[in-house]
């Protein structure tokens, strides 16, 4: 009788440690993939519309750019590095805290200059095919900061970064450049389009 409850007691700890050994795996294979490989965010706001809508839910290839050490952002195995109009996420230079996500529009080294509503870098018109604007804040967007000033040169190592959604973007215009150490990846594709305010299945985008 004794037997038998030990052999029933070693099994139940062997199916037990079976699976504590599974989850404790899955866990690990979860956050190597969310650190280093891919990850999932969700847009709060409309300073990429109409590329990326306010709920759009969206996964970002971390491995693209490079393996990254966590915390300090160093890159121990590079990749590749962000291309002009590639949609970025970074980690927003002012509070660190907080994650951005807007278009890669200068390279290191370019000079940038806006007027109004074009965008010259290197001193040639810039074929701006995500960029939008409000047409009835034309007049205004020419005698606004954020829309019109002389050239500017983006450093080594950095990026400038606009919103698609141009006149409703806080961006580069008004913060500086994006440290390539900051870019954490590249929004690949947007799985779950849901405005935060529906709550109806028939309302999924």
């Amino acid at each position: 009788m004794t037997f038998r409850k030990s052999r029933k007691n070693k099994k139940k700890k062997s199916i037990l440690r079976e699976y504590t050994e599974a989850i404790i795996i899955a866990i690990l294979l979860a956050l190597f993939i969310r650190t280093f490989i891919v990850q999932a965010f969700k847009i709060p706001s409309g300073s990429m519309i109409p590329t990326l809508l306010v709920g759009d839910h969206i996964i970002v290839n971390k491995f693209i750019y490079g393996v990254k050490m966590p915390f300090i952002n160093k890159t121990l195995i590079p990749v590749s590095s962000p291309k002009r109009n590639d949609v970025i996420v970074f980690i927003y230079p002012v509070d660190h805290s907080k994650d951005f996500i807007k278009r890669a529009i200068g390279m290191p080294g370019d000079r940038i200059r806006i007027i109004g509503q074009e965008i010259y870098i290197n001193d040639k018109l810039f074929d701006d095919q995500y960029g939008m604007y409000d047409n009835n804040m034309k007049t205004m967007s020419l005698e606004s900061n954020k829309q019109m000033f002389t050239s500017i040169t983006v450093p080594e190592n950095h990026l400038f970064v606009m919103g698609d959604n141009r006149d409703h973007s806080y961006d580069s215009r008004f913060w500086g450049f994006v440290p390539l150490e900051y870019v954490k990846g590249k929004a690949m594709i947007v799985y779950w389009s849901w405005p935060h305010w529906k709550r109806f299945i028939n309302l999924i985008r």
